[in-house]
């Protein structure tokens, strides 16, 4: 297994001198696959359970392929294309590639090496058994085999390469076999079949009687067996009279950003369904083999393919760790899984959906959820009790990533056949969300609704509801704001915030930004909100050197962001100003980080720490201590140019004084004081897991499952 040495990470940065101060930025990508490395480690921590190990080893796999297809083919481009622009760090597009390439290869050696010697004979002492087919007994050959006919045959598609056959296209994220094969005259040919992803990569073979295991409970030990390896054992049926040589396993990756032209786009939803089509035929940025394939094969994959030797990536097996999201989900074992979690209900959303109180309560405070400590359910109930009172006139919605089987949608459905005014702006552009956002764009475009998309050049990323209800002679407008996506699904996986109010200005300011989404306004200034691309940068920055301008004062200057990622480069000399000029910074990072903690001289005020846990990090919070009169903010945004500069993002003060007091108590005081699943960056790029020293274990994570709903009414 690979290692990389202590000093690895200051590898990735680089220091060019800016006059008198060094300004140092860590690589994007690479600080990216930094993070999955961090997602890696908790695969690797045996004090999770054990099937929620598996899990994060699929989590890893599935954002290693997204890396790939999205940043890494974008680097290639600007290479193939010559394009010699340097990054914020110094390098050039080929030296990127290829530190992606050698850290990359890195942690898939240390990923597939942890499955095979820790975690798979853990599962085995479970009872659950993953089989190589070489290994199977005679009785479970026999089965595996009938399966084999009766069910795998028929799906399968050999597809031959010679003079009348062209080199076959190979899908996205496919497994397939490479087939050597030599006919009766002795002539070698070469066949390519895809191993079917309709059929579960993780063969059943039947449960064995019940057991009584270490753990006190009974159960059936599970046998599995690798689909590709059954196809292997068996691919002779398919090429009769004639003999296979061999059979290699490989993975393709293909690039899968889109490049969609918006300004020369009549219809765009049009425009994005044929670039979907596309995606699918995206050049090939990744071919993933084993070992064992000899170099004649690889050649020919290579020259059809129309790739590099070097986008050849060798790898051991198992390949598609994604695919162990199967396997999570299979085997039913709770004593190997986190133990589950029932979200709170605050009391006001405990009455049914047609109830007018939901719209009373608001009117009386704002309302703070923390999901998934609470629960997404309040949310589709105030959008179907908006939907069926009759004094709601209007609800007006932005739409990111909603999912497949979208409760919010449906609520929106409901309140246009009753008649009330429906407005969505729908984000076709979310990646790998294009396709389900363009059949509820259709949905509700057939039912009425008036369906807007993002203006050109942006992407709404911002989460808002509007609901117009007329009260007498008032009309008043209820205001959703968050800092997550609108899916019941992830809300159960994604930790994020959202606040109901009806505020007067938040609600002139709503109204505005609708606006700006609908028609033609340009207006400028909004009374609270923050709004990207229009203001949010430049207030967020007018923020950051008020708490500069407090520390050279003399008064007391902290700043506290909690973000996915820290990307930008202006944002970030103005941090290093702020430690500078004495101002105490912490930054909760989940993700990218390209800032360089606890440099002396530059940014030995600053602490970034990193938490990877049961769920992902995806509340934006900002807080500024401001002299003691502290401000806080959530946001959609990210601290990123593309967030601050070509997204329709929303960054919203919260005013309520007790949703201050938990924000900045129980939940950032909490999260700096984690002590358990927290990393901090050391001064040379690294991460460090923090552990108890003398004080008491303490997880941010499991401390709001137990408390979070005490800590506000």
């Amino acid at each position: 297994m690979a290692t990389h040495p202590e000093n690895f990470i200051e590898s990735l940065i680089i220091m060019p001198e800016i006059k008198s101060v060094p300004f140092q930025y860590i690589n994007r990508e690479l600080s990216l696959l930094e993070f999955q490395r961090r997602v890696l480690k908790e695969a690797e921590d045996e004090s999770n359970p054990l099937l929620e190990r598996v899990k994060f080893l699929a989590i890893f796999g599935s954002n290693m392929d997204e890396f790939f297809m999205v940043r890494v083919a974008g680097i290639r481009k600007q290479v193939e294309q010559h394009i010699t622009e340097i990054f914020p760090d110094g390098r050039t597009p080929l030296e990127v590639l290829a530190a992606t390439r050698k850290l990359s290869l890195e942690l898939f050696e240390e990923a597939v090496h942890h499955f095979n010697k820790k975690i798979k004979p853990s599962l085995e002492k479970s009872g659950v058994h993953l089989l190589e087919y070489r290994k199977l007994s005679k009785a479970q050959k026999r089965k595996v085999d009938d399966y084999f006919r009766e069910v795998i045959l028929p799906v399968l598609t050999p597809l031959a390469f010679d003079p009348g056959h062209p080199f076959p296209h190979i899908s996205n994220l496919s497994l397939n076999l490479a087939i050597v094969i030599k006919d009766k005259k002795g002539k070698y040919k070469f066949a390519r079949l895809k191993v079917p992803d309709t059929l579960p990569r993780f063969l059943s073979i039947k449960k064995a009687p019940n057991n009584v295991l270490k753990d006190g409970t009974i159960s059936h030990h599970q046998y599995f067996v690798w689909l590709e390896q059954v196809i292997a054992a068996n691919v002779s049926s398919l090429f009769p009279d004639m003999e296979v040589v061999e059979t290699h396993p490989f993975r393709i990756t293909r690039d899968a950003e889109m490049e969609i032209l918006e300004i020369e786009a009549d219809d765009l939803l049009q425009v994005v369904e044929e670039s979907i089509l596309k995606r699918k035929f995206g050049s090939v940025v990744r071919v993933s083999v084993y070992e064992s394939m000899p170099q004649d094969v690889r050649n020919l994959l290579t020259k059809n393919l129309g790739i590099k030797s070097d986008d050849v990536y060798v790898v051991p097996a198992p390949h598609g760790l994604s695919d162990f999201w199967q396997l999570y989900t299979s085997v039913e074992r709770y004593k190997l899984k986190f133990p589950s979690y029932k979200p709170f209900v605050p009391n006001v959303f405990q009455t049914k959906r047609t109830s007018g109180d939901i719209f009373k309560a608001i009117r009386q405070k704002s309302i703070m959820l923390h999901q998934p400590y609470d629960s997404f359910n309040p949310v589709v109930d105030f959008l179907y009790a908006a939907a069926v009172d009759p004094h709601v006139l209007a609800i007006k919605q932005t739409v990111y990533r909603v999912g497949q089987n979208a409760a919010v949608v449906e609520a929106l459905l409901e309140a246009c056949q009753r008649g009330k005014e429906v407005a969505v702006i729908m984000e076709l552009k979310a990646r790998f969300d294009e396709e389900s956002n363009i059949g509820w764009s259709r949905m509700l475009e057939h039912a009425g609704v008036h369906v807007v998309y993002s203006p050109v050049g942006l992407k709404t990323h911002a989460k808002i509801i509007m609901v117009v209800r007329q009260e007498g002679k008032v009309i008043r407008r209820y205001i959703h704001l968050s800092t997550g996506n609108y899916n019941a699904v992830t809300s159960r996986m994604y930790e994020d915030i959202s606040v109901f109010t009806c505020d007067e200005a938040i609600g002139e300011d709503a109204t505005d930004l609708f606006n700006y989404l609908t028609g033609y306004s340009t207006k400028q200034e909004y009374q609270k909100l923050l709004v990207a691309p229009v203001n949010l940068r430049q207030k967020l920055e007018a923020l950051i050197q008020r708490e500069i301008a407090h520390a050279k004062e003399g008064k007391k200057a902290y700043l506290i962001f909690k973000t996915n990622s820290l990307v930008d480069p202006d944002l970030i000399k103005l941090l290093y100003e702020a430690s500078q000029a004495g101002v105490k910074v912490d930054l909760l990072v989940r993700g990218i980080c390209c800032l360089l903690a606890g440099v002396k001289g530059l940014s030995d005020r600053i602490r970034v720490i990193s938490i990877v846990g049961r769920y992902l990090e995806h509340s934006r919070i900002y807080y500024f201590l401001n002299d003691g009169n502290e401000e806080i903010y959530l946001s959609s945004a990210d601290l990123m140019p593309r967030d601050l500069d070509h997204r329709v993002e929303i960054m919203f003060p919260v005013e309520n004084p007790t949703h201050k007091r938990y924000l900045r108590h129980e939940v950032l005081g909490n999260y700096l004081k984690d002590n358990s699943s927290a990393r901090i960056m050391r001064s040379n790029g690294s991460y460090t897991r923090l552990k108890p020293g003398k004080e008491k274990p303490f997880d941010v994570q499991d401390w709001l499952m137990s408390n979070a709903h005490k800590s506000r009414p």
